[in-house]
């Protein structure tokens, strides 16, 4: 692949974001219903964050289009979400990508 290629790509991708992302590690808890509707809740923490999701790294295995409730631990604000995207699985946990649903923007505690 060429470089113009490649940062035409690049470039795309950077613009259908639709936020500033940064790296940041910020703990936070998820909740979402398990096998048999059974809550299940886990803690986890972000690598990147964003206004409107971010990626998180979890000891737990979920699904694509699981719905979740994110609570930022260190603001206490919590926010529907949905993950939207996995990696794999790394020694720590799951790399997965969360969009928030309709998110206040002071979500991080950061300005972004």
């Amino acid at each position: 692949m060429s470089l113009n290629k490649e940062v035409s790509q690049e470039t795309q991708i950077k613009q259908k974001r639709r936020g500033v992302r940064v790296n940041s590690r910020v703990q936070v808890a998820l909740e979402w219903q398990g096998e048999a509707g059974a809550p299940c809740r886990g803690e986890a923490h972000t690598r990147i964050v964003g206004p409107y999701g971010c990626l998180i790294v979890l000891p737990h295995k979920l699904e694509l289009e699981q719905r979740i409730v994110l609570t930022n631990l260190v603001t206490r604000q919590s926010n529907p979400a949905i993950v939207v995207w996995k990696g794999n699985e790394r020694a720590e946990g799951w790399e997965l990508g969360i969009e928030l649903i309709d998110p206040k923007m002071d979500f991080w505690g950061l300005e972004l």
